[in-house]
């Protein structure tokens, strides 16, 4: 009759109650549209859609860019990193579940001892032989350890998270500096087409000095115009090669040379971002995510807190076979076994009891508070970047326009100056400002690419 009272009381015990607030998702303050967004993009924000559900092969199009994403997911540091973390909360959860079962032992033991005969005590052999098994459980009753399971589950679902953040930022990131690295390329051709350029008119204007038509001032004011152009090679070629070293890093490599696809100019976007649902938001960017499962592990930990408040109670029991005479160890007299309950109640903890449920009640809220500045966060990111992105394309578009005014003028300058109406100087101005406009252009053209970017990242792609 006693194994089914034990078995009856395990059960009782076993399905007891769980202390502590079940986790409840907070209410989150989501604006109705994105801020940012242009006046007729109302229909494409009323829409799912969103560039952030797309893949990042599908948002970079160049195939250098994509080989080189593709190297970095696999190979850079901070990604193993994580999926190092991830492992290590897997193994933690195992660690916390394995709290809510038994632990089994086996053991034997043999000994055989020998004393020589003494005056006093005869001589004599004893052996001892022993084997048995013994179990230990705490039962979780107030489901103290239900709960910190739950905290393992979510700091493993966080770590998940974690390093999709992780992804999407170097995503980021390799593009970025791909597309920086294809603006300098862009300004070192400028550069050098420029200087040829130069060198050509400067030639020139020593045939037209030695031949008594112009002066030395006009021979001056032409190798400005040669130094000032020689003068931004070196600069872009140093800025290229550690835009190499920076990407070679990213992508897990020593500093290398990087291939190159595609010019700045020619690399394909889309005209309009299409942003998609704001309540969406909060289900792909990982770090909100993340976020959540962090307040979710929090909230659990109180329940850890409060079951110490409780008693705990312990089973325990050993069976096995022990005897002197070996031969007979697994006969039946040679058969022990014990089993027994024990409760403790605290009673005095000098207020340590009520501290760590303070403590743990004061981490959630400042998880739920993070949680809220995450979520806060990725709107202004979002809307920050629709703005760049709807203003550099604004700012592309005069920039196009000033160069190609300034570039007008250069030409009626040289027109002005090859017919005796002004002098060099004007040349010069001219021929710098058509420069420096160029230079600028590619800037302006860099600075769209790196709003696409900022756009992708902030809405959470590239992750999936």
């Amino acid at each position: 009759m006693r194994t089914p009272v034990v078995l009856v009381i395990v059960a009782l015990f076993g399905c007891g109650c769980t202390v502590g607030p079940n986790y409840r998702k907070p209410t989150a303050s989501v604006p109705p549209t994105y801020r940012g967004l242009a006046p007729d993009a109302s229909a494409s924000n009323s829409s799912s859609l969103s560039l952030g559900d797309q893949k990042w092969a599908e948002v970079f199009q160049d195939e250098q860019l994509r080989a080189l994403i593709e190297v970095a997911i696999q190979q850079n540091y901070d990604v193993r990193i994580a999926a190092t973390r991830i492992l290590a909360a897997k193994a933690q959860l195992g660690i916390t579940r394995s709290n809510q079962y038994p632990s089994v032992a086996g053991g034997a033991s043999l000994v055989d001892q020998r004393n020589s005969r003494s005056p006093l005590t005869p001589a004599f052999d004893t052996g001892v032989g022993q084997v048995g098994v013994s179990a230990a459980w705490e039962l979780d009753f107030w489901g103290k350890f239900r709960r910190a399971t739950e905290a393992a589950r979510a700091n493993l679902l966080a770590s998940e998270a974690a390093r999709q953040e992780v992804i999407v930022t170097l995503v980021a990131d390799v593009s970025a500096a791909y597309f920086q690295l294809r603006a300098l390329d862009l300004e070192l051709e400028i550069s050098q087409r420029t200087l040829a350029s130069r060198r050509e008119s400067l030639r020139l204007t020593h045939i037209l000095a030695d031949g008594g038509s112009t002066s030395m001032l006009d021979v001056r004011q032409a190798e400005q115009l040669v130094f000032t152009a020689a003068a931004e090679i070196p600069l872009l070629e140093q800025q290229i090669e550690q835009q190499e070293n920076l990407i070679s890093i990213l992508v897990g490599k020593n500093p290398d040379t990087v291939a190159r696809g595609q010019k700045l100019t020619d690399q394909p976007h889309t005209p309009e971002i299409p942003a998609g649902l704001t309540s969406s938001l909060l289900e792909r960017r990982p770090d909100i995510r993340a976020a959540e499962q962090q307040l979710i592990a929090a909230n659990a930990e109180i329940g850890v807190a409060r079951a110490a408040y409780f008693p705990q109670i312990s089973l325990s029991g050993n069976a096995g076979f022990e005897t002197n005479a070996l031969t007979s160890l697994f006969s039946g007299p040679a058969g022990a076994w014990t089993y027994g309950a024990s409760l403790t109640q605290p009673i005095f903890t000098a207020g340590r009891i009520r501290s760590n449920v303070r403590f743990a009640e004061a981490q959630r809220q400042g998880a739920l508070l993070f949680y809220q500045q995450t979520i806060q966060g990725a709107f202004r990111s979002v809307s920050d970047a629709l703005i760049a992105n709807r203003k550099s394309k604004e700012f592309r578009a005069q920039q196009e326009l000033l160069f190609q005014s300034a570039q007008d003028a250069a030409r009626l300058s040289h027109m002005r100056y090859n017919g005796g109406v002004t002098g060099y100087l004007e040349v010069l101005t001219n021929e710098t400002n058509a420069f420096s406009a160029e230079l600028e252009l590619v800037q302006a053209q860099l600075n769209e690419l790196l709003a696409l970017v900022q756009v992708y990242q902030a809405l959470g792609g590239g992750w999936q």
